[in-house]
C-alpha cells in the first residue's frame, strides 16, 4: 500500500517511537484545527534537523527525514515546523514530519501520532503547554461503534488509575519503563514468575516498557512458560485447539456463549492490575477458536502490548513520573 503528501503529526520522534504507533481510529479530545497550520520548512544544518537518525536535505536546502518501523513500513518526506490549535489552545513550532512517500501497513491512517519520550515526541515537545500529562484509552478491536481516544492536559489524569513508578533507563530513553514484580492466575501467584526476570541492568538491557505500538504482551521466555502452564492448568476443563501462529496455547470454544477462565493480573510495583478477559483470550478466526493473548520472548526486553492495555485508560503522569491504568477508561 502507498499513501503520499500525508503530514504524519508530530515529528520524526514521534513517528518513529514505537510506543506513539496508535494506528487506530482515534478520535483526539482536542484535535488539530488544519485551518490553523502554518507550515515552516526546517533549513538543514539546523538543530532540529540534527536530531534526526536519519536525515538529509533537498535542492531547497529543507531538512528530509526518513522512518523505517519493524514491520518494513517506512516514510519519507520534509521535516518542517507547524502551529497547531486544540480547541482553544494553540502551540507553536511543532516539528512534524511530512511525509511525501509512506508505504507499508498505515491502512489509509491520515498520520501516526508519536507518544514516545525522544526529545521530538509530541508529548515532549508540547509538555510545557499540557503539564506533561496525556492518557489513552484504546477500545476493543471489534467494538467499532465507540472510538479510542487520546487526552492532553491535566484532564488526562484518571482519578480512579493505579499508578506505578516510571523508571529510567539511561541507554535508551525513548521508552516507558515499569517495574512488573510478578503475576498471578487464579487467584495465586505464579512461582515461576519472579522481579528479577524483568530487571533493567546496567548496560540498560531487560526491563519491561508499555508500549501501544505492540499487539501481544511479550514476556521473557522462562515467565511466559510459567505463565503460559499456569494458564492451561487453570483451564484444563476446556478443550484444545492447534497452536495459531506466535499463540501456543488455544482452545476450541465452538458452540458455546460462556465459559470460565483464570483470572489473570500484572502485578507492577504499587499497582495490581486485573485483566478483563477479553484481554488475554481472544478470536482468532470464526469459528471458535480462542487463544492465550500473551507470547514469549529471547530477548531481555518484555513489553507490555495493547491487546492487554484496550479498555483502560492509560495515564502518563510525566510530571510525577508515573504511569496509570484506570479500568473501564474508554466509557
Amino acid at each position: 500500500m502507498k499513501e503520499s503528501q500525508s503530514c504524519l503529526i508530530s515529528g520524526y520522534h514521534l513517528i518513529n517511537e514505537n510506543m506513539g504507533m496508535l494506528r487506530l481510529n482515534v478520535v483526539m479530545f482536542g484535535t488539530v484545527d488544519e485551518a490553523h497550520m502554518s507550515n515552516v520548512k526546517i533549513p538543514c544544518g539546523s538543530t532540529l534537523c540534527k536530531r534526526l537518525d536519519s536525515s538529509g536535505c533537498n535542492n531547497k536546502n529543507s531538512c528530509l527525514y526518513q522512518v523505517s518501523y519493524g514491520d518494513g513500513s517506512f516514510t519519507t518526506g520534509e521535516f518542517s515546523t507547524e502551529t497547531l490549535t486544540f480547541r482553544r489552545s494553540r502551540v507553536a513550532r511543532v516539528a512534524i514530519g511530512c511525509g511525501h512517500d509512506n508505504e507499508g501497513l498505515f491502512v489509509g491512517a491520515a498520520g501516526l501520532l508519536g507518544l514516545g519520550r525522544g526529545r521530538l515526541s509530541f508529548p515532549s515537545q508540547t509538555g510545557r503547554r499540557f503539564n506533561r500529562k496525556f492518557s489513552y484509552c484504546l477500545v476493543d478491536r471489534s467494538a467499532s461503534s465507540k472510538p479510542s481516544s487520546v487526552v492532553f492536559g491535566d484532564a488526562a489524569v484518571s482519578k480512579t488509575a493505579l499508578f506505578t513508578p516510571l523508571v529510567s533507563n539511561p541507554k535508551l530513553d525513548t521508552f516507558y519503563y515499569v517495574e512488573l514484580l510478578g503475576m498471578s492466575v487464579g487467584g495465586t501467584r505464579v512461582p515461576g514468575i519472579t522481579a528479577s526476570q524483568f530487571k533493567l541492568d546496567n548496560a540498560g538491557n531487560g526491563g519491561v516498557i508499555v508500549d501501544s505500538g505492540t499487539s501481544v504482551t511479550r514476556l521473557t521466555r522462562p515467565a511466559y512458560i510459567a505463565l503460559r502452564d499456569a494458564f492451561r492448568t487453570g483451564a484444563a476443563s476446556l478443550k484444545r485447539a492447534s497452536d495459531f501462529s506466535l499463540f501456543d496455547t488455544c482452545f476450541d470454544l465452538s458452540g458455546k456463549t460462556e465459559v470460565k477462565v483464570p483470572t489473570v493480573v500484572m502485578h507492577f510495583r504499587g499497582a495490581d492490575v486485573s485483566l478483563p478477559a477479553a484481554n488475554y483470550l481472544i478470536p482468532v478466526d470464526t469459528s471458535g477458536t480462542f487463544c492465550f493473548a500473551f507470547a514469549g520472548t529471547m530477548s531481555g526486553l518484555s513489553i507490555i502490548g495493547n491487546i492487554q492495555q484496550q479498555g483502560f485508560r492509560v495515564v502518563y503522569d510525566l510530571a510525577a513520573g508515573r504511569v496509570g491504568f484506570a479500568s473501564r477508561g474508554c466509557m
